[in-house]
């Protein structure tokens, strides 16, 4: 049993970071789409500390279109967004699920979100305009453990 969180085009090397390590501790997969703003080569993720780096269970991509031609056809796949017409908690989570994020700076291309809208969720904020978005890695937190908690937090102790 496993879900799945799927950066797009991932800008910032510690919301990646931080992501990952909650991926690692979950169970869930992690899926990065190039391009990436940082490198995750062997040296790079010494150097960042990231001792939990070999129990991530991780995918690379090579584009958004590579991504969805693998697995557009047997996944559930939400796309979260401050667009989405859902809330996150509205959504009935399974199994092997995933969820996608955008970049820091632009989130999921419009596109994209258009085409997708039926599974689009957001979630809620406050509707003041010098509030942007939550942090990406807070984010993917937030509907991961919904999600998890959906499924009885499968395999977690």
């Amino acid at each position: 049993m496993a879900l799945h969180i799927v950066l797009v085009e991932p800008e910032i090397p510690p919301n990646t970071g931080n992501i990952a390590r909650s991926c690692a501790a979950t169970g869930t997969v992690l899926h990065l789409v190039k391009p990436l703003g940082f490198s995750i080569d062997d040296k790079a993720v010494r150097r960042a500390g990231l001792d939990y780096w070999p129990y991530v269970k991780l995918e690379i991509h090579e584009s958004l279109h590579d991504f969805m031609e693998k697995y557009s056809k047997d996944h559930t796949m939400y796309l979260a967004t401050t667009k989405g017409g859902h809330l996150y908690t509205d959504v009935t989570y399974k199994d092997e699920d995933m969820i996608l994020f955008g970049r820091e700076t632009a989130g999921l291309p419009r596109d994209f979100i258009k085409e997708h809208e039926d599974t689009a969720v957001r979630i809620p904020m406050s509707e003041d305009t010098r509030l942007r978005s939550f942090n990406l890695s807070n984010s993917a937190n937030i509907i991961l453990f919904e999600a998890l908690r959906q499924l009885g937090f499968p395999e977690l102790a």
